[in-house]
Formats: structure tokens, C-alpha cells, sequence
């Protein structure tokens, strides 16, 4: 079965027919926002206005950043995995012309065509190990932004991260590339003392997530072999700052942050953290041993078979 909002198709043949997660409230509130207004500028009002964290981290055109740099080309085919309500849907399809979703919330699924209606979009609403066995090409481009990091609550596999990867890579074009965001294990915040962010505790990333299997994140070499692992060999690493949520620069090997730039540390939106000591000057002090791969906060990966 198949619904349309405007130009965007939901392909509801694999859904359940219930969301198995839900922020809960909020999404109705974002549904209600996008229903009623799209646009970036009125968009930026509301989150002014209203001051909540999951209207700012859902519908904030900042969440474009972490894409607007890939060069994808229009007509090649782009698969976002987890596409959420829709934060990066829209920067997708305007760089390629179209892109196919896939998503597990219907409610997300809405929010995400609602804000997106005049764009050519597809979302398959249901689990990604059901849907992707009846994907019936091959992508050029495959995004995983905040997504990878849960892949042990949805793939029922004794090495959950690896079989995902492998599974994209089985929809790969011959020259396709994995475009992967997620928070570092061992980024400095969470050393200078902000809770992990998926499972909401002081240090458990650090400590190898004691006591939860909800979600994990990997630090860039356990990224890498994951990657390698599944065929994926060919891996560019970029660092996002302050991170890939809301990313305002993005670093590379060929072009580090100096000393005295990185000194937008106070990010803490939805949660309190403590303040064990100042990461600016930790920074400087981390670039000039050239440790700053290390501990970004964050990572951007762009993964293929091939360079």
C-alpha cells in the first residue's frame, strides 16, 4: 500500500502497522509545525520561539551542514537509512534529484514528507533487515547519519555492526560510497564531562557501555575495521566540530584545526554536564601533539570499495 503527501511517495507494504519507537509527544507537535510550515525561515522562528531541544535537533536547517559538502550529483541514486523526520532528507534530494528512504516510524515517515512534500522522495516505512531484501537496484550513495550506532536494536545478528555494513554494501553501486555519521567514544566532551549521548550517562561510552546494549559508538580505528570488516576498505575520515549534529566546520587529515580555533565547546542542550575542565585550552593542547583525530567529538566517514 502507498500513500502520497504532494510528491512524496510512503511505501507502507512492510510496516506493522505500529511504531515500535516514538519520542512520544513532541512528535506530534513537529508534525503539527511541518503540516502548517516548511520553510527554513519560519522554521527558524518556531525554534526560536519555543526553545525545545527536539524542535531544534529535528527541524534546524544547521542539521544540512554535515551533507551540504558531499558532492553527490544529480541522477545518481541516493538511499538514506534511518531517515528520521527528515532532517537531511530534503539536502539529499535537492543534490541528487531523488532520493528512497528508509524508515522504521510511520509518524517520522509523515513529519519527514510533510516538511519535504514538493521534493522527489520515497520512503519505505519498516525494519531496514526487511525492507533492504526487496531493494531491487543499487545506489551510488548510502547515509548512515546517526544511525549506525543503533544497528544492535534492529539487525538480530551476533555481530549486529558488521552484517549491517555488509548488508549496504550489498547495495552498492560498482564506484558507490557509504556516507557514515556518528559521535566519537572517546570525544573530548564526554572526557570534560557531558553524559553520553544515547544512553544518557557520565562516561559510559568511555568505559565500553557497562550495563547497556541500547546503543554504542566506536572511536575512528574501531570505525575503520568495522568498515574493512565488511568490504568497505577504502575509508576518508573527516572530523565535524563541534560535532555532526550541527556541524560549523569539518576537518580532514589534509587540513586540521590550529591552535586558538576550536572554542565552541559549551553544547549542551538537552541535559546538564559538568565542567572538569576547559576544553579549549585541552584542545590546543591535543592539536599541537597532533592527538585532535583522536578525540573529535565527532566523525564523517565516506566509505567505498574503492578510493
Amino acid at each position: 500500500m502507498k500513500e502520497y503527501i504532494g510528491s512524496v511517495c510512503l511505501d507502507l507494504t512492510d510496516y506493522e502497522g505500529v511504531d515500535r519507537y516514538s519520542d512520544g509527544a513532541v512528535e506530534d507537535e513537529l508534525l503539527e509545525i511541518v503540516k502548517s510550515a516548511s520553510d527554513a525561515g519560519t522554521l527558524n522562528k518556531i525554534i526560536e520561539e519555543r526553545k525545545s531541544w527536539p524542535l531544534l535537533y529535528h527541524l534546524s536547517p544547521l542539521r544540512y551542514n554535515i551533507i551540504e559538502s558531499i558532492p553527490i550529483r544529480q541522477g545518481e541514486k541516493v538511499l538514506e537509512i534511518g531517515a528520521g523526520c527528515g532532517a537531511i532528507t530534503g539536502i539529499l534530494a535537492e543534490k541528487a534529484g531523488k532520493v528512497t528512504c528508509i524508515e522504521l516510524s510511520k509518524k517520522r515517515s509523515m513529519i519527514n514528507a510533510y516538511r519535504n512534500q514538493g521534493k522527489n522522495i520515497e520512503i519505505k516505512v519498516g525494519n531496514f533487515e526487511t525492507v533492504h531484501k526487496k531493494l531491487q537496484e543499487t545506489y551510488d550513495v548510502i547515509t548512515l547519519i546517526g544511525v549506525f550506532e543503533y544497528a544492535q536494536s534492529y539487525i538480530d545478528s551476533p555481530d549486529p555492526f558488521v552484517d549491517f555494513l555488509k548488508m549496504i554494501e550489498g547495495h552498492l553501486s560498482e564506484q558507490g560510497r557509504v556516507i557514515l555519521a556518528i559521535e566519537n567514544q572517546y570525544g573530548l566532551k564526554y572526557w570534560a564531562g557531558c553524559r553520553e549521548d544515547h544512553v544518557n550517562q557520565f562516561f559510559s561510552g568511555l568505559e565500553g557501555y557497562p550495563g547497556t546494549d541500547r546503543a554504542r559508538t566506536f572511536g575512528r580505528d574501531g570505525l575503520c575495521r568495522l568498515l574493512k570488516k565488511a568490504g568497505l576498505s577504502a575509508a576518508k575520515v573527516y572530523y565535524p566540530y563541534p560535532d555532526y549534529k550541527f556541524a560549523m566546520k569539518i576537518y580532514s587529515d589534509d587540513y586540521l584545526p590550529k591552535k586558538g580555533e576550536l572554542i565552541n565547546n559549551i553544547r549542551n542542550y538537552d541535559n546538564d554536564r559538568m565542567y572538569l575542565f576547559n576544553e579549549e585550552l585541552v584542545y590546543d593542547s591535543l592539536i599541537e601533539d597532533g592527538m585532535f583525530p583522536f578525540f573529535s567529538n565527532s566523525y564523517l566517514i565516506v566509505a567505498g570499495r574503492k578510493e
